[in-house]
């Protein structure tokens, strides 16, 4: 299995970006998917997870309202939009592949990561 994030870069406060990760599993329909954020010199944090269906998502506190999760299952693909962007949501981002259909918050319960990409929102 592997994951290709695509989509970070330097956005202004109040701006927009959308993250895409291609997924490379047979078993991406029936699986779990979740976005993980690891902000400079803190620890990684849990972002969203969306069900294989798409029918269940689940959310940080932090980012209800402004951040969308979404997965195209014909496209292998899961994808973060993100409105509203503040200086706090500076980190690299990185999605999560797991077994299982159902969302999860806890990192451990991920079998495979995306190797992150940057998202750095400027004041």
């Amino acid at each position: 299995v592997q994951l290709q994030a695509s989509g970070g870069g330097l956005v202004q406060a109040g701006g927009s970006a959308k993250l895409s990760c291609v997924v490379s599993a047979p078993t991406f329909s029936s699986s779990g998917m979740g976005w993980f954020r690891q902000p400079l010199g803190k620890e990684r944090e849990f972002v969203a997870s969306i069900s294989a269906s798409g029918g269940v998502i689940d959310y940080a506190h932090s980012v209800i309202g402004r951040f969308t999760v979404s997965r195209d299952n014909a496209k292998n693909t899961v994808y973060l939009e993100m409105n509203s962007l503040k200086p706090e949501d500076t980190a690299v981002y990185y999605c999560a592949f797991k077994y299982g259909a159902s969302t999860q918050r806890t990192q451990s319960t991920y079998a495979y990561w995306g190797q992150g990409t940057q998202v750095t929102v400027s004041s």
